[in-house]
This record gives C-alpha cells, structure tokens and sequence, in this order.
C-alpha cells in the first residue's frame, strides 16, 4: 500500500496522522519548523497554540463543547491531550500551551507507523496527500496550491493576544471571578481589571491613537470594512484597536463587556472590565482576553498599562497580526474534505476554512478516517447533518462559493430542532443530546464494522 503524505504539524496535520496510522496506514508527516519558521510561531513544537490557549467551552450545550464530545466519542487524539493539560479557566477547556504540545509530540513520534520529517514541503506530491499546512502556509507551497485548486488566494489577519507575568497584576484594584459567580464563587478562574467611565474613555483615546504595525496591503480598507469573500479580518478575532474605531462603546458590547461581574472591592458593577485567563499549569501567566492587536509592541506595553490593575505588568508576549490563508472549500472540496478534482488529495483545518482549535481538530479527524478509508477502497465518511462535525464539513462543501468564509462551530449550521425551545441553554442541551445519540449510532453502524 502506499505512503500517506500530510502537510504541517499544527492541529489538524497531527490529528489527521494519528488517525491514519490507527488505520493502519504508513504517514509521513511534514512539519517545516525549525528549517523555516513562521511570523507567529515560538518553537518546532508540534500542535503549537500560537493565538488564545483555550479550545472554548467545556459545556456540551455549548457549540465548541459539543464538538468537543464528539471528537472524544470519535478517539481524537488531541482533544485526549487537551483534557490532560487543562487549567483552570471556568467552564472553558484551556490547557498549559508546553504541556499540550508535549503530549502530542510524544504520542506522534512513538507512533510506529508515523514518520515526522523536519522538512518545508514546496509542491504537492504525486499520491495520498493531506494538505494541513494551515494559515500561515510558506509562499512556495501557496503557489503549489493555486496550481493544482485553481483557486485564488483569500488573505484575512488573525491576531495574537499579549500575556502578564501574574505576580506583576495589582490585585489591590483587580479581582477574580467568573462571570455571573461573583455571589457563590468569590475566586473565580479569571482576573478582571475593572474601569470607570472615565478609564474607559482615557482607554480608548489611546488606544486610538496609538501607532501600529503596518499591513502589507490594504490596511485603509480593512478599517472600513472589505467585501465579503475577499476577509481582512475574520469577525471572531478582530484587532482590539479595529473594534474600538468602529464605535466608541463597542468594546464594552465585545472583549470588555462588564455583564456578569461586580467589582468586590467596592461592590459596583464597573463601566468596562479586561479580563485575563490562566495561561499556563505554574498559574503565572496571564492572557488578556480578546486582546488580539497589531499595535506596536511599545505603543502595547504604554496602552495596555493604562488598564487599571495593569499599571505595572509585565509582558513575556506581546500581541501580533499574522496573515491566514484559505482556500475556496465549495468550489474545492466534497463534505468528506476530499479535493473535487483530484481523488487522493485531501485537505484539513484552517487552509480548508476551517476556524476554531476544536474545529481544525475535527477537521483532521475526518481528513485522517476517510484518507486511511479511500487508501483502503472503501466508502468515505459523512457524518449525520444533526452532528456538529457533520454539519461544519457540509457547510464547508455547500455554501455559497461567492461569498464564503471561514466557518467556526455554531448551532446555527444544525438542522433545526422538531420541538422548539423556549430558552438558549435549553435549545443547546437539545442540540447536544441529539447530536451525540446520532454520533453514537453513527459510530456504531459505521465505524465499529469498517463500513
């Protein structure tokens, strides 16, 4: 049988080897760092977590907590680690970021069956390939892929949020708590930097004014907003100072909303709250949430320490814009993420419009099975559309190919309920309890007997 060549070693291309090699397939997993590192990456380390290092909610009423449940029901390799490098961070799954790498990088170099080559991959090779080289593919392998899709580039900037030292955090003004425990859990997985009205506005003037890196293109446009299909910024993860210069009070509907918080100290509810989650098991790291910025490193530490709380922190990362590259997935790919015009190529994660870690996860899953499946000749996989990870790959392959973006997991792409709910929560434990009896059924049927 022939090898299976996978392209990068982030979330999907890892998820995808493991898979394959259970199968019994031969992998020869591409990750070019060190030889070639990227403008995000820290280290050679596979999985590495470059943006938030939570994989969202834990809760399975949640979208990213059902897909969560229904990659551990599937034996997802990397969702195992997640849970056994978890930290403290409310009802979301945050891991220690060194730990969770790791673990997968232990579990894919002693898997017999896979081969990690330290090696930048510039062209798509004949045979079984799985192309996860996800959104900071090198330029040489971009081009490879214009070749072969015929698809144009779509660029987009996500952005890195800055990290604290804990102890430098003045908790004589901030606070722990999560939101809506403040009455039953005084301590809380979060800090919060509470803001009067008038911080808020001393905030935002600098913020505003602050200079900031240059993007390579069209950084006008971005700032007032850029067709659709054609993304500068995808809407989950805009800029910190982006937001800000939409409206002056948006920030307090997004990354600093107070809804849910009292400030214990004085017993009011601030006008603007920063929170900052637990970044690593040692508990001395802190990320500030929702922080993601392409401000100039020191224009970051002068704004950043306008945050009451935050007049004295010290940053170990400073928050950065890196470009993300996609393909066009309705016009490229079948719902099993296998290319439409070339039977043995498939691709997974972020380069397939895929956003959210649990999402590229379950995106390399399914890469991954219905590779091993099509190497083997048999039928390909395409999971319930009342599941979360079937109905995010048939969005993929099905939406309108002139204005997609990148999709993320949301109950919105579920088939609608046969009895309406009257609350969200409800709706969400509906969905959850239908989509893992159908997972489990589906699994069952299908892949217990190799089907």
């Amino acid at each position: 049988m022939e090898e299976l060549t996978i392209i990068g070693g982030g979330l999907a291309g890892c998820e995808a080897a493991w898979q394959a090699a259970q199968s019994g397939i031969k992998v020869n997993l591409y990750e070019m760092r060190p030889q070639r590192m990227t403008d995000a990456h820290t280290s050679d380390a596979l999985a590495e977590l470059v943006c938030s290092n939570s994989l969202g909610s834990k809760m399975r009423n949640r979208a990213t907590g059902l897909l969560k449940e229904e990659c551990l029901l599937l034996g997802s390799l990397l969702t195992s680690c997640a849970e056994q490098s978890a930290i403290p961070a409310g009802d979301a799954l945050a891991v220690d970021r060194v730990h969770f790498s790791q673990l997968v990088g232990e579990k894919i170099q002693s898997h017999p069956l896979i081969n990690l080559i330290r090696q930048e991959v510039t062209e798509i090779p004949e045979g079984p390939v799985i192309v996860a080289s996800g959104p900071l593919t090198s330029p040489a392998l971009t081009e490879s892929i214009l070749k072969i899709t015929g698809a144009r580039r779509l660029f987009f900037y996500d952005a890195i949020a800055p990290i604290v030292i804990a102890s430098s955090i003045n908790m004589d003004i901030a606070f722990r708590a999560s939101r809506y425990k403040y009455e039953n859990d005084p301590h809380g997985d979060y800090i919060n930097c509470p803001l009067t009205e008038e911080q808020y506005n001393t905030f935002l003037t600098a913020v505003l004014a602050a200079k900031r890196f240059e993007l390579r293109e069209n950084e006008e446009l971005i700032n007032e907003g850029v067709p659709v299909n054609q993304p500068a910024f995808f809407e989950a993860c805009l800029p910190v100072e982006v937001m800000a210069a939409r409206d002056p009070l948006v920030l307090t509907f997004g990354p600093m909303r107070p809804t849910g918080l009292r400030n214990p100290h004085n017993g009011e509810r601030p006008f603007a709250v920063v929170q900052l989650r637990q970044d690593d098991l040692a508990d001395s790291l802190y990320n500030l949430v929702g922080f993601q910025t392409n401000l100039l490193h020191d224009e970051q530490a002068r704004v950043f320490r306008l945050i009451p709380g935050l007049e004295n922190a010290e940053f170990t990362r400073f928050g950065q814009m890196h470009r993300n590259t996609y393909i066009n997935a309705p016009e490229l790919l079948h719902a099993t993420l296998q290319s439409r015009d070339r039977s043995d190529l498939f691709f997974a994660g972020q380069i397939a419009g895929i956003e959210g870690y649990m999402g590229n996860i379950s995106s390399g899953l399914l890469a991954g099975l219905n590779m091993a499946r099509f190497m083997k000749g048999l039928p390909l996989l395409e999971f319930p559309l009342d599941t979360m990870l079937g109905a995010l790959h048939h969005y993929l392959a099905n939406a309108d190919p002139q204005s997609f973006q990148p999709m993320k997991a949301n109950f919105g792409i579920l088939m609608p309920l046969e009895v309406k709910r009257q609350s969200k929560k409800e709706r969400g434990f509906a969905y959850a309890k239908r989509a893992l009896n159908s997972m489990r059924y589906f699994k069952d049927a299908r892949l217990s007997t190799g089907d």
